[in-house]
């Protein structure tokens, strides 16, 4: 487990970078977090997929179809991976769980695919 001070509160992230207290994220957290990703400022692109997600995960407690968030957020097809490159970077600074049983490889050199593993 790592830590992160944020505006005056200590976020804890598990072995893979996700928070392990969805309920603490907010801007200044996603924003600590997109740093700890090797992302110096989030975007405005960005922070609508990441308000996205938050939205859908909220709703559906699920992962969203990543060409449906392009589609709701009226970004370009594959707005996930230009915007961070894998979906799963998203998600963490989005602060949302980690999905047991699920991640991301990329198979083709270019875009990820979501994969099951054990």
């Amino acid at each position: 487990m790592a830590e992160l001070s944020c505006c005056g509160k200590i976020i804890t992230l598990d072995k893979d970078g996700f928070m392990t207290e969805p309920d603490m994220w907010d801007d200044c957290v996603a924003q600590t977090i997109a740093k700890k990703e090797g992302i110096d400022s989030i975007t405005n692109e960005q922070k609508k997929i990441i308000q996205f997600m938050r939205f859908y995960h909220a709703k559906h407690h699920n992962w969203p179809i990543l060409h449906n968030v392009c589609k709701q957020v009226r970004q370009s097809s594959g707005c996930v991976y230009n915007e961070f490159n894998n979906p799963e970077k998203a998600w963490k600074i989005a602060g949302l769980p980690r999905f047991d049983g699920v991640h991301f490889v990329k198979l083709d050199g270019e875009n990820y695919i979501m994969e099951d593993y054990c």
